[in-house]
Formats: C-alpha cells, structure tokens, sequence
C-alpha cells in the first residue's frame, strides 16, 4: 500500500514539474517570437520609411524655386492681366511635366489662383479657383513653408501639397504650391507584407492595405476639428468613420516606434464590422511617426504564428522535463540491471573469443593473398619495364629511319664542299711544288673553312641520331625548330615550300617559350610533323608552311603549344579519326608505316603533354602540339 502512494506521489509531482515547465517554455516562446517580429516590423518601417520620404520630399523645394523666375513675379506686380499669362502657363506645364508633380500653381494673396500647369480636371490647381481655405495655403501666406494632405476640390485625387510664399521685398505677395502624388507611396504600402494604413496628423487614414479603411479616424474627432475639417475641405465630401479597432498608441518623437497588443477578445468583439481585420489569434499593432511627415505608419502582425511558436516551446520543454524525469527513472532501474549486464558481459567474452579466432583465420586467408599481389605486381613491373625499353627502341627506330629519309639532303649538302677540298688540295700541292708557301697557306684555310662547314652540317645528325636519355629538362622551343627546320631543309626546298615562323626564328630567347621535355624527342615529333605536312603539300598548288609557337593558361594550368598548319587537302573524318592508330596511313606501300604520329603522341603524354589533330574547312590540316612549360627557376643544361 505505502509503495503504491508513493508511487501516486510521485506521478503527480513528476506531472506538476513538466506542467511548470511546459508554462516557462510558453513564456519564452512567446517573447522569443514577438522580439523577432518587432525586429521584422523594424525593418519593413525602415525601407518603407525611405521611399516614402523620398518620394514625396523629392519635391519639397519646387515651390521656392518660382521665386526666381521673373515671369512668374510678374504676375503680382501691376498692371495686372485679365487673363491668365500663356508664358507663365507653358513654364509651369514644362516644369510640372520635367519634375513629374500632379500640378504646380500659384495663387495671390486672396487664395486665386492666377497660373497652373493644368486648366481641366486640376482641382485646387483649376485656374481662378479659391484655395484660400486650405490649410498648405494658409501657412505659406502666414510666411512659412507649408505641407499637407489634402483631397482636391474637384477632382478626387489625393496628394501632398507642398507650398512657399512668393516675396517681394519683406512682403508676401503670393504663394507657390505644388501637389505630389501618393500613387507610388500607395504601391509601396502592400510590400510590407502585413495589414497597414497610413494616418495624418489628424488621426484620419488616408492610405491603407484595405480600401474599406480610407477616411476613417483612430479616435474620435473634437467639434471644433471636425468643422475645422468640413470648412477647409481636406477630404473632399467624405463622411469620416471610425476605425474598426479601438487604438490607443502613445506616439512619441518621430522615428521611434510604439505598439498596442490586441488581445483575441478584443479582436473578436470587433469583427462585427465587415471591416474589420481578421485577426483570431489576436494583433500586434506596431506604429511610427515617419521622419519629415506629418504621417504615421501602423501595421498589423497577427500573432497567431507567434501563439504557435510559444505553444511549441512550451511542447518541447514539456517533453524535455519529461525526458529529464524519465532519465531520472532510467537511473533509479540500474541497480536492476546491473546483474544482466554481467550476463551480457560474460556473453561478450565468448562472442570476443570467437572473434578473435575468426580473425586469425582471415589474417592468415589475407597473408597469402598479399603474397600472391606483391608477386604479381613484380611480374607487371618486369612487364612494364620490358615495354618501356621496346618503346625507346621503337623510337630510336623511328629516328634513324627519318635519318635514312634525310641522307640524299645529307649527301648533296656535303657535295659540293668535298668537291672544294680536292680542288684546293691540287693547287695547295702545285704552290708547294713551286715554292709558292704563301698561296699554299691561303689555299689550306680555305680547305679548313669547308671542313668547319661540313662539321657544322653532320653535327646536327650525329646529336639527333644519338639514344639520348628520357629524363625532361628544360629546351627552348625556338632552338628545336631550328634543328628540326635545319634537317629538313633539303626537303622544304625541294617541294618549293614557303615557311612562315610566329615568333620568327631569329627573335630574342625571351620570346619563344621554354618547355618540359627531353630536346632530342622534341626534335624528332617536330622533324614528323613538318615532314608529313611536306608530304600533303605535294599536290597543292600553294605550299604554306606556318608554325606558331606560343606559351598559355588552360584548364590543366599553363601549357607550350606548337601549332603546325600546312595549305594541303586536309583532313576528311574518317583519316581524322583513325590518324592515331598503330600501322594506320595515307601515304602509298612503302612510304611509311603509320607509326610517326603515334610515336609522337607517346612521346608528348610522356612528359605530359598531349597532340591533336584537326582539319580547316579552307583547306589544310592543323597539329598542335602542347607541352608542360619548364619550371620557374630551372637553369639550361
């Protein structure tokens, strides 16, 4: 029995904790939520403050600028017209239309109007009209600038009226007014994205989200103000009503804002008036006084969405505190547990023991796989190593075959300063015979200036015909073309070929791009290259020969491209796409085996670079060649 009350104690203590709770995280909740739609309100105050102000003071100082057209003071110096002034008339339309104003006029001391921009359908701006009533009027006469809201005469348009007297000397001889429209300030109202409605000094609402609410006061109207409004006309013909809501804001200095919570009661007891807002979960009507109007802006949140948020931190500390309590359970259980746990304990040895003999095995399983891998990777490694030094050998191949390609060139250049040292070698004999030393010695330095020039020939072949290392270093690109250029010299003469170099080939070292490779196998790709280009010129009536070379940014970072575009047929797609496979070529049986180009890719991915081919659709075919550039800082070897 005892157990059993306290059991029930407990419940019920445990019952009024997460009720406590549950009624702080409402409090919280709530005053969380109303923080941030002040805050929200704040904002939405601010940005429409600033384009009311700026829509409406735009236009503050047009009135005192008449002062300064002498036109326009004509008119109040006698003899007075007997009609309006077209001068004056067309100045005020050009100035109203410039300024974008819904009228601009002026009137004399008794409040007629003498000039306006507009003469049909202008209310207080209609020519000859007394204005001598309304209140913007009456302040500029009194001296001082005047402003106010005001419902035309005639036409039913709301707007602004900004009027300044017109001085001639220390006297007041008329006044200059100028009407704004509110149509842009009435656009901006429904961006704030909540009920609202703009009041004048008079507590009237003269804007608002809801048409219904237009032209009804916050509180009610003094006897004399309500006359005082009917004899100056400020809204028209209307009849003022009353708001729906009972307000009661105490509005301090302008910029700052005040607020009211409507109550759900209240909201309710309202809404017997159609116009009332819809505000079930009551309202939290927030106003300001914006800076440099007689206005001010309310709106109305409604806080059902901030009851929701409270109610649900009151749910989430409810059910926090009941965690807590039930944690408090759970604690109070573990003595109960501790004996199953020593079970389960023993049961994880077993299982851990298990395990650990799994384990074994699968050590043991993974051991001799790992063995079999290692010497796997040792017979792919021979494998690869085989393959690179058939691939050096292919290469080396490839180059002593251009060499063979390259030997009629090679005997002809040599010709001719053979034939030189076996005709000076005569005379330098015959000069000896006669004693003549002198005329031997010229004829002997001449002989060692033809062999200087042969070893100047056959010593770019030697270099390229040599097995050079792979390893990259860095090679200027203009010292490789001219080898290349060199070795194939023969050739471009013999098909009549015309050369073009971008950089030419005699520019300064700092204009041609350094690249990432070995020289000799930059060499041979571009000796290839140049030569099949020679080769698919045979038939062209125009042979143009260009090569760019060039340094640039990529996507893969910088890269040296070498462009080589020759003026023959081209490229059809079905040689473009089969240009790069082993043994495949155009050229007639025994001309070649269609392994230059796909040596010469290899060698340009081997030091990362790569080489593609196009076709021009004037004519010719283009291979462009990128390489790494060489890195900053690395010196020639």
């Amino acid at each position: 029995m005892n157990k059993h009350v306290q059991g029930a104690g407990l419940a019920l203590l445990g019952a009024a904790l997460v009720l406590a709770a549950s009624a702080a995280g409402y409090r919280v909740g709530e005053a969380q939520g109303l923080a941030a739609l002040r805050t929200d309100l704040g904002h939405r105050f601010d940005l429409f403050g600033a384009t009311a102000e700026g829509q409406v003071e735009r236009l503050a100082h047009a009135p005192a600028l008449l002062q300064l057209h002498p036109a326009v003071m004509a008119l109040f110096k006698p003899p007075r017209l007997a009609g309006p002034d077209a001068g004056v008339q067309q100045l005020l339309r050009e100035l109203n239309a410039r300024q974008g104003s819904l009228a601009m006029f002026v009137a004399d001391p008794r409040g007629t109007v003498l000039a306006t921009s507009h003469t049909v359908g202008a209310d207080d701006g209609r020519l000859g009209e007394d204005i001598s009533a309304r209140p913007y009027y009456l302040q500029a006469l009194a001296g001082r600038p005047g402003r106010h809201f005001s419902v035309g005469s005639t036409v039913t348009e709301p707007g602004y009226y900004f009027s300044h007297p017109l001085y001639e000397g220390p006297r007041v001889v008329g006044v200059a007014v100028v009407k704004v429209s509110l149509a842009a300030v009435a656009l901006a109202l429904p961006l704030l994205g909540t009920p609202a409605l703009l009041v004048d000094a008079n507590d009237v609402v003269i804007q608002a989200t809801d048409p219904r609410w237009l032209y009804r006061t916050l509180r009610p109207l003094s006897l004399d103000t309500d006359v005082d409004l009917e004899l100056t006309g400020m809204y028209g013909q209307r009849r003022l009503g009353r708001f729906p809501l009972a307000l009661q804001l105490p509005w301090g200095t302008p910029g700052s804002d005040v607020e009211q919570l409507i109550p759900p009661a209240a909201a309710s007891a309202s809404a017997a008036d159609p116009a009332a807002p819809d505000a079930a979960g009551g309202l939290l009507v927030r106003g300001r006084a914006l800076p440099g109007l007689d206005w001010r802006l309310l709106v109305m949140a409604d806080l059902a969405p901030v009851r929701a948020q409270a109610r649900a931190g009151a749910g989430l500390a409810g059910l926090a505190s009941a965690l807590l309590l039930a944690a408090a359970l759970v604690g109070l259980q573990r003595r109960r547990a501790s004996q199953q746990r020593r079970q389960t304990q023993q049961h994880l040895q077993r299982l851990n023991a298990e395990l650990e003999q799994t384990v074994a095995r699968r050590t043991a399983a993974l051991t001799a796989a790992n063995h079999d891998l290692r010497r796997e990777v040792a017979v792919r490694e021979q494998a690869e190593a085989t393959l690179r030094e058939a691939q050096d050998e292919l290469v080396q191949a490839a180059k002593l075959a251009v060499l063979g390609q390259l030997s009629t060139g090679i005997t002809h250049e040599l010709a001719q300063p053979l034939g030189g040292i076996r005709t000076l070698a005569g005379n330098a004999r015959e000069f000896i015979r006669r004693g003549d030393l002198d005329g031997a010695h010229g004829n002997l330095a001449l002989v060692d200036q033809l062999v200087e020039r042969m070893g100047g020939i056959i010593h770019p072949f030697k270099a390229f015909a040599r097995k050079s290392p792979v390893a990259p270093e860095p090679v200027p690109v203009g010292a490789a073309l001219k080898s290349a250029l060199f070795l194939l010299d023969q050739r471009l003469r013999a098909a009549q070929v015309q050369l073009r170099c971008q950089p030419p080939l005699d520019a300064p070292a700092a204009q041609m791009p350094m690249a990432w490779c070995n020289r000799n196998r930059l060499e041979q790709v571009l000796i290839n290259l140049v030569g099949n280009a020679v080769d698919a010129m045979a038939e062209a009536p125009r042979r143009l020969l260009q090569i760019d070379a060039w340094q640039e940014d990529s996507r893969d970072g910088q890269r040296v491209c070498i462009r080589i575009a020759d003026s023959g047929p081209g490229l059809p797609p079905k040689v473009l796409a089969g240009l790069f496979t082993p043994f495949f070529t155009t050229k007639p049986a025994g001309s070649g085996l269609g392994l230059g180009l796909v040596i010469s890719r290899g060698i340009a991915r081997d030091y990362g670079g790569d080489l593609v081919a196009t076709s021009l659709a004037e004519g010719g075919a283009v291979f462009t060649l990128s390489l790494p550039p060489a890195p900053a800082g690395q010196a020639l070897a």
